[in-house]
Formats: structure tokens, C-alpha cells, sequence
């Protein structure tokens, strides 16, 4: 059998997917989540299949945006090896600058005909095993306090092993928000923050020490992303892990960090890194480093979310995983994937490839190119 397998065609999907409740944190409200989902067939029968979900606020992409580049990108990749992955992404970075979101849905949609050809899950292409069960937080959207205490009891009774609650408007009342939701749900249950840029250092630095009693496992992104040598300060005082999120993109942006000593872990994201491969340079810094990882998201389905804990699988540094998004999209399209079980656990399935999909019923509802 011959190694390679042409791009024949590449289609392009708005898919646009009501949530159950408004998704708020200190950067903005969602309502829905606006994902591109990526198709790409080739002439060995075997189609791959890909989703971002564009979030302007950090990784400077919208749907709109994403649906135009995503033209180019088919055009450059009709033609090339599939099975040739790294070649492909490199062919779409030659196309345009940055606009990682949607180039992480064309790499997953290479990596799940990659692994298809080669009749392995994905999370077995990428060198790992399933030596371990990944299981998902649950986020608390920032707002009122009794809201937000509501929400993290709920989320308690259904059995999640971690609370993730947005922060970063106010830091006062961010302290009060922590404490109150502490005080609902016991000491026992681990409560993770993100305060997605909010807080300046000063406040950061004066947050995370009135929190200290409050059983918190870490901080993501305490402050803005570009302020790596304040970032150092923080992460020197705070009595609490400091996790690197927006200011972590790629393998770069991971060693400038850790030559700094400014966080304690990173959280990756492919809407963020752009593609597995850039995902698995991270990695295999804080393998180095002996850093813990978290394995991030946007508002993916559980299409998208199916790669990310394939990716979640491929490497013993990673030890949290924040997949919770498709728990709160109101509806489900997608065909095999991640499966959601008690307290949190999650399944990937042993079938080649990413094993999700979408039916083509559904993809025919949908806005659409055809490359």
C-alpha cells in the first residue's frame, strides 16, 4: 500500500450551536457557540474531520474570519499527501500568519486521516496509551455571588471533581465570590481559578494571598498576557500555582515562560497553539521541566474535544483536563467521540482515527464551501 493519500476536496461548515445558559467570564458573553467544522476527503476513501471554535478576545479570530481563510487553506492543500502532516501545516503557514484557531481544525482533520490510514486511534498515533482516566472540571460563569454559589453547588451534587470558577472584574468582589463558594460547597472539593487577564499585579498578588486557606489548586492567567516579567512577580508571591494560559500560545511562548520562572504550569489549547504538533512541543517542555499541564478548550463540541483528549492521552505531564464546553451546548450532533460519564470521567474511543464525526444529514443544514 502506497503512503500517501491525495487531498481531493476540503468543505467548510459554520456550525452555530445554541448554549443551555450564557457562558460569561471577564472577557465577554456567549450565547451560542460559533464553531467551524473542517471536512477533508481524499482519493483513498478515507475523510477527515476537524472543528475550532474562534474566540476574538484571545486568539483574534471570529467565525467570519475563520470561514475566509479556511477558503485558502483548501485551495492550498488540494493536491498534497495527507499523510504528510507536518508538510501540510507548513503549507498553511506559508499561506497566512497566525490564525491558529482555524488552522488547528485543519490539523486535526489531517492527524484523523493520518491515524485512519494507519488503523490506530489517534491517541496511539501521537505515542500514547490509556493508562489513566481523564476527567473534566466544570466551570462556574462569572456574575452574582448567590448565582455563582448556586451553580458550584450544583455542580458538586452532580459529582465533578473540581469547581473551575471565572474571575478577574472586580478583586474584592472576586474574593468574595471564592470565599462564599468555599463556604457552600465544603473544604473537601478542589476549586480552580481563572481570571482570564483580569486582575492587575498588584491585585493579583493581594487575590491569591487572601485565598490561600481556601483550598485552591492553581490560578490561570492572573494578568495580562503580555506582561511575562510581572507575570515572574506573581507567581514569586502568590501562595497559590500559577497556571499560563493566554500568555501561553506555543513552544515559544512556553520556553520564554519557564526561563523566567513565571508560572508553574501551562494550559494548552489547540485554538491556541494552532496544531498538535505545536501542542506536543509544549509537552515535551514540561515533561522536561517536570511541570504539570492542563489540556484546555474554547466552546468546541464534542468533535473538537474528542482530539483534545486524544492529545490529553499522548503524555504523563498532563494532569488536568478542562472539557466541560459540550456539556453546555443545548444540542449534540456529533456521531461516536468522547462520551461523558459519572463524576466527570470521560471515554475515548479505540477506533481508527479522531472516531467522531458528523453525519452528512446534518452537515447539509449547515452553511458551506466546497474547496
Amino acid at each position: 500500500m502506497t503512503h500517501s493519500a491525495t487531498i481531493i476536496q476540503t468543505e467548510v461548515y459554520k456550525f452555530l450551536v445554541p448554549l443551555k445558559a450564557p457562558f460569561i467570564t471577564s472577557l465577554g458573553r456567549e450565547e451560542n457557540a460559533e464553531n467551524i467544522i473542517i471536512v477533508i476527503r481524499t482519493d483513498k476513501g478515507i475523510s477527515g474531520f476537524g472543528e475550532c471554535n474562534p474566540f476574538m478576545p484571545i486568539n483574534g479570530e471570529s467565525i467570519d474570519t475563520a470561514y475566509t481563510v479556511a477558503g485558502y487553506f483548501g485551495k492550498a492543500l488540494k493536491g498534497k499527501n495527507a499523510l504528510d502532516v507536518e508538510e501540510c501545516i507548513q503549507s498553511l503557514n506559508r499561506v497566512i500568519y497566525a490564525n491558529y484557531s482555524i488552522k488547528s481544525a485543519f490539523d486535526i482533520a489531517l492527524h484523523d486521516i493520518a491515524a485512519q490510514f494507519a488503523g490506530v486511534p489517534l491517541y496511539k498515533f501521537l505515542g500514547g496509551k490509556k493508562n489513566h482516566a481523564l476527567y473534566t472540571d466544570y466551570t462556574v460563569s462569572i456574575g452574582e455571588i448567590d448565582k455563582m454559589v448556586y451553580d458550584a453547588i450544583r455542580i458538586k451534587d452532580e459529582g465533578f471533581p473540581a469547581i473551575k470558577i471565572k474571575l478577574g472584574d472586580h478583586a474584592q468582589t472576586d474574593i468574595a465570590r471564592v470565599k462564599a463558594i468555599r463556604e457552600s460547597v465544603g473544604k473537601e472539593i478542589p476549586l480552580r481559578l481563572d481570571a482570564n487577564q483580569g486582575w492587575t499585579p498588584e491585585e493579583a498578588i493581594e487575590v491569591l494571598e487572601e485565598l490561600k486557606q481556601e483550598h485552591i489548586q492553581y490560578c490561570e492567567e492572573p494578568i495580562a498576557r503580555r506582561n511575562y516579567l510581572k507575570l515572574q512577580k506573581v507567581k514569586k508571591r502568590s501562595p497559590i500555582p500559577v497556571m499560563a494560559d493566554e500568555s501561553c500560545c506555543d513552544h515559544f511562548d512556553a520556553k520564554l515562560l519557564i526561563s523566567l520562572k513565571a508560572c508553574d504550569m501551562f494550559n494548552i489549547k489547540m485554538g491556541k497553539a494552532g496544531s498538535l504538533i505545536t501542542a506536543r512541543k509544549i509537552l515535551r517542555l514540561a515533561e522536561k521541566e517536570k511541570m504539570d499541564v492542563q489540556i484546555g478548550a474554547f466552546m468546541e463540541s464534542r468533535l473538537g474535544m474528542t482530539a483534545f483528549a486524544h492529545l490529553a492521552l499522548s503524555s504523563h505531564a498532563v494532569q488536568y483536563c478542562d472539557f466541560d464546553t459540550p456539556l453546555m451546548h443545548a444540542v449534540d450532533f456529533i456521531s461516536g467521540g468522547l462520551t461523558y460519564h459519572e463524576n466527570g470521567m470521560m471515554k475515548v474511543p479505540d477506533t481508527p482515527g479522531l472516531g467522531a464525526s458528523i453525519e452528512p444529514e446534518m452537515l447539509n443544514k449547515m452553511e458551506k464551501v466546497v474547496i
